[in-house]
């Protein structure tokens, strides 16, 4: 709603953290190389690198922009910033130390990475912090607010009312509101509906809020004649309000105009596909690094019994489309594997298939469902064709889980809610997740899964 004042605060946080991570990454050269062994290393000061750094501070911020790190101070929340700001340092460093490895540029030193994470991750998040201070403090002054006038007084209006009230940092202060019949808990009455023209003459207004009833609508029309010809910015509140999802979409076919209600974040053709580079990037990393584990189930699952070691099933994918996701066999041969659902004491599972089940390690083949687009790393479990076709009759809302391309972890799953669990509340989840992604709602989920997501439930047969 307001965000004009604040492209200046935002490109100005922007260079500052790409100044910051520059530094960072010379004072931690300092640091490893003079300081700790009186060696100046001049390769790592030369202009490659350099370029490379400079690069690298670039995508950091970039990515901070598109996690909402910028966002305007009205709306941010502070609380998993910090969590933030550190992964995507982490991750930043990760494909640094990668493409290291690839163009096999070994005089770099990985004790400057890791200073350089905790130098970089810790300048940015004092800045941030700092810029809030700032701001709050002045917004105290009287600075930075912006002078509102509801007009209408009927629900919508106190709601809005109580939510600005909720959150004295926004800056945003109602003056009163206008409307034909006096409501003392929205403040002061300026006037009756027809008086608004001259009510925004004679104060100095920055927004008109309109939150009129349905049966108010017939004076939306004169609302927005009167802030035009007085130059005050509008914002509406309909009254399907509580209808609306967190992300909609408007589309124009002639002079209608169309809100699509289930528009998503990854709707965004940007957005899907920094989350499609995260898969790529993500899934190479892990099946690099999981190799070892991968060999070792392989020879355990082929030891355990006969049958493939990779276990091939149907599944549901995004936009209903099935594929075949790949497990390692963790169960005996058997005529149900496309249609059972597994429990937590199941008596098809093979001794070491059920190690492998209690650690997750069976899932790690869906990296390469990932690798190839089948799947995400992040987001709703794929389901078999036949309890999709059960599910989307007793489920309300469990297609749109199809909106997005399933994952191999999930909001539902780190919550608990995997196996043999309620479908109804990992519905809930799934549709909540994917109407709020974000690329730090992903790497949450990660860092969720990975202190604490991989042991299951299950039970281990002896």
């Amino acid at each position: 709603m307001i965000n004009r004042e604040n492209r200046f605060f935002t490109n100005l946080n922007i260079l500052l953290d790409v100044v910051l991570i520059v530094f960072a990454y010379y004072l931690s050269v300092f640091i490893r190389f003079i300081v700790l062994h009186g060696v100046v290393s001049l390769a790592l000061w030369e202009l490659p690198y350099v370029l490379m750094v400079v690069v690298y501070a670039i995508g950091v911020t970039a990515i901070y922009n598109a996690m909402g790190i910028y966002q305007h101070y009205r709306y941010r929340r502070t609380n998993s910033r910090v969590l933030k700001m550190f992964a995507v340092n982490l991750f930043a460093i990760a494909v640094m130390t990668s493409c290291f490895f690839v163009y096999r540029l070994e005089d770099f030193s990985r004790g400057v990475l890791i200073c350089m994470w905790i130098l970089a991750s810790s300048f940015t998040i004092m800045r941030s912090f700092a810029a809030d201070k700032y701001i709050k403090r002045s917004i105290r002054k009287g600075n930075h607010q912006k002078h509102v006038i509801i007009f209408g007084n009927g629900h919508l209006a106190k709601e809005f009312k109580e939510a600005v009230e909720a959150d004295p940092s926004s800056g945003i202060v109602v003056d009163g509101y206008v409307s034909k019949v006096a409501r003392p808990e929205l403040g002061t009455n300026l006037g009756s509906y027809e008086e608004l023209e001259q009510i925004l003459d004679d104060r100095t207004v920055d927004i008109l809020v309109v939150a009129l009833e349905t049966h108010e609508l017939n004076f939306m029309q004169y609302a927005i004649t009167c802030a035009e010809r007085n130059g005050v910015r509008i914002s509406l509140i309909p009254s399907f309000s509580r209808y609306m999802p967190r992300h909609i979409r408007v589309e124009e076919l002639e002079h209608i105009k169309l809100i699509d209600m289930r528009a998503i974040p990854l709707d965004n053709p940007g957005a899907a596909a920094i989350k499609r580079a995260m898969d790529i990037i993500g899934s190479v990393l892990l099946i690099a690094l999981t190799s070892p584990i991968m060999l070792f189930a392989a020879i355990g699952v082929r030891l355990s019994g006969p049958g493939p070691v990779v276990f091939v099933q149907d599944r549901v994918g995004k936009e209903k489309k099935p594929f075949r996701m790949y497990k390692f066999r963790s169960m005996r041969l058997n005529t149900e594997s496309q249609t059972a659902w597994s429990q937590n004491t199941d008596p098809r599972k093979t001794k070491f298939g059920s190690f492998i089940r209690k650690l997750s390690i069976d899932e790690l083949p869906q990296l390469f469902n990932v690798l190839k687009g089948d799947m995400s790393l992040v987001g709703p479990r794929p389901e078999i064709p036949f309890y999709v076709r059960q599910f989307r009759e007793d489920v309300p809302l469990y297609l749109l889980r199809q909106q997005v391309r399933p994952g191999m972890t999930g909001w539902a799953q780190v919550h608990g809610l995997r196996g043999d669990t309620s479908i109804e509340e990992r519905v809930k989840y799934d549709i909540w997740y994917i109407n709020h992604w974000s690329v730090s709602l992903d790497i949450k989920i990660l860092l969720k899964t990975i202190f604490g997501g991989f042991v299951n439930n299950e039970v281990v047969e002896k």
